[in-house]
């Protein structure tokens, strides 16, 4: 079992399966959606994940069509993006994590842009 949160604590969640390939995106909208140089983020089925508090605080933008990056309104962290073509999966922003996911990055994609 992994838990998450926020740089503030208001979205506190926890994560009970087994993430996905970890991937370090650097595509340009990942980029700037972060303000680094790349996204590091893992598929996870909504089945395996648990928002514990923080609903009401979290917000989603729409970066492009169906895709929906959700973020912390007061304090801003990225959480996770979700697709509308794939509801019952998250990409969940490993940042996030309060421990170690115990997975390590598969591939680099998008490193062109």
């Amino acid at each position: 079992m992994l838990s998450g949160s926020c740089l503030c604590g208001a979205v506190r969640f926890t994560v009970s399966g087994k993430l996905g390939p970890v991937t370090h995106c650097y595509c340009e909208t990942c980029r700037k959606a972060q303000g680094t140089a790349c996204t590091t983020s893992a598929p996870l089925r909504r089945k395996y994940f648990e928002l514990l508090s923080g609903a009401e605080s979290i917000a989603e933008y729409e970066s492009s069509p169906g895709k929906k990056r959700c973020f912390c309104r007061t304090c801003g962290s990225p959480l996770w993006s979700r697709r509308d073509d794939t509801p019952d999966i998250l990409r969940l922003r490993l940042g996030v994590l309060d421990g170690d996911p115990g997975r390590r990055p598969a591939a680099l994609i998008w490193v062109s842009e």
